[in-house]
């Protein structure tokens, strides 16, 4: 029998979730959304909340229902293979490649790139992730309570520093709202939810998801309804807590253009309204802070990137794994924030779809009795799209031409997959694939094995 959790405990439970999910690498997605939305912002940014939000909590649920030890566990139900593959992609992708090397050029860009001159900008770059890198590599060698302690500590004073900040920006704009630019004009739910994949957050929820399950346990929650429930009370804190701020910076990104203009990427937009409300005190608080959460997440990414291949791995030890992807890692962040946030875009665009499929199988799997072809089925359809999708924003990113080959397979999907020019062409057919198969699966009886 479960034991009840206290209204203390969720809220714990809450915060915590909250301070996995919130990065100060998330920071500038929502000041961009806001900028380019306009006046389409509220749209925009409902989209944006489902995958940046919303999302990464039905991720760690699906931990939790699913009974599965881990994400390698879970995607595993398709093919062994597929799991070990597909949990690879996932620790490289919100590791070494993307979402660890995006701490360091979010700390530098926000905190620092404002005081340097635009002639020293990639050496202030430099020198700063030599630095970042360095105290990183350290940290991850000799892991202390220090970290913890410090992210402790952090989290709260950065939501504060963002919530006075905040206030002042709605009391006291900078400018009206502009107008919606470029895809938020014509399709600002599906452009806003695409964009929310930039967080990697409901990448991170499958691979993290298990501290949550751990502490919910460890409270004396067992059942899976125990578990599901005391994850979605603790999940409504963090998700209101993540909206609020959401929204709140996409709306002084929307307010910022007649006094900032536009940038390429968020991080300006936070140091030119502390700078515009506070002055240059603002500017180096704002640094302090949120180099220091870097700095606390790029170490937890490379402690959980290393214990991951260490244990797949066992041969090469979990210090040289870490050596190996902190340098990648300080390689990757000088080619600056907006090349990084760029060439991570091909990757999501093939990853996420993967993502959100294995969570609602996850939850629907006892619907088609946990059989392994409908797992398989489902994926195929899943990966044919998002793969596609992958090669097409590489050859734009690349700004190259599409390749010969797939050109005539852009044109079948554009013809005949609802939403596919907003990047969601995937879902219809595997919702297709999926129904059908779950009604075959309960109309006749089955000889396919079942999933572990």
């Amino acid at each position: 029998m479960d034991t009840e959790m206290s209204k203390s405990n969720y809220i714990i439970l809450g915060f915590t979730l909250f301070a996995l999910f919130f990065g100060a690498g998330n920071l500038i997605f929502p000041a961009e959304l806001g900028q380019y939305s306009g006046s389409n912002l509220l749209t925009a940014a409902i989209g944006f909340a489902i995958t940046g939000v919303g999302l990464p909590l039905l991720g760690i649920m699906a931990i939790g229902f699913s009974n599965s030890n881990n994400l390698q566990a879970l995607a595993g139900r398709v093919h062994p293979v597929y799991g070990m593959l597909f949990t690879v992609m996932l620790y490289l992708t919100i590791g070494p490649f993307f979402a660890a090397p995006r701490t360091g050029a979010v700390a530098y860009e926000i905190g620092f790139a404002p005081f340097i001159s635009e002639a020293n900008l990639n050496l202030g770059l430099f020198i700063f992730t030599v630095l970042f890198f360095g105290v990183t590599l350290w940290l991850s060698l000799n892991p202390a309570k220090l970290v913890d302690r410090i992210g402790k500590v952090l989290a709260p004073a950065l939501v504060v520093l963002l919530g006075v900040l905040l206030i002042t920006a709605f009391i006291n704009p900078m400018s009206d709202i502009g107008e919606a630019q470029e895809a938020y004009v014509s399709a600002p739910f599906t452009t806003g939810f695409v964009e929310g994949y930039n967080t990697m957050d409901a990448l991170a929820s499958l691979v993290f998801g298990i501290i949550i399950i751990n502490a919910v346990t460890a409270m004396g929650v067992k059942s899976r309804k125990g578990i599901l429930i005391a994850t979605g009370k603790s999940g409504f804190v963090a998700i209101v807590l993540l909206g609020v701020i959401y929204l709140g910076i996409a709306y002084l990104g929307a307010t910022s253009i007649g006094e900032l203009g536009y940038f390429d990427t968020g991080g300006p937009v936070l140091s030119g309204a502390a700078s515009h409300y506070f002055g240059i005190t603002g500017m180096i608080l704002l640094a302090v802070l949120i180099t220091l959460a870097c700095l606390t997440t790029s170490i937890g990414l490379m402690m959980a990137c290393g214990e991951y291949f260490n244990t797949l791995i066992p041969g090469i030890s979990y210090k040289v794994f870490v050596v190996l992807f902190t340098s990648l890692t300080f390689i990757i962040a000088n080619f600056g924030l907006a090349q990084i946030i760029n060439y991570s875009l091909p990757v999501l665009m093939l990853l996420y779809p993967l993502a959100i499929a294995i969570i609602i199988l996850a939850f629907t799997s006892p619907l088609f009795k946990h059989r392994r072809f409908v797992y398989i089925a489902t994926i195929i359809v899943t990966f044919a799209v998002s793969l596609i999708d992958g090669i097409k924003t590489l050859c734009e990113t690349l700004e190259m031409d599409y390749y010969d080959w797939l050109i005539p397979i852009m044109n079948f999907y554009s013809k005949y997959l609802p939403l596919y020019a907003e990047g969601l062409g995937w879902f219809v057919p595997f919702m297709i694939v999926l129904i059908i198969l779950t009604i075959y699966v309960r109309l006749f009886k089955m000889d396919s094995k079942k999933v572990s």
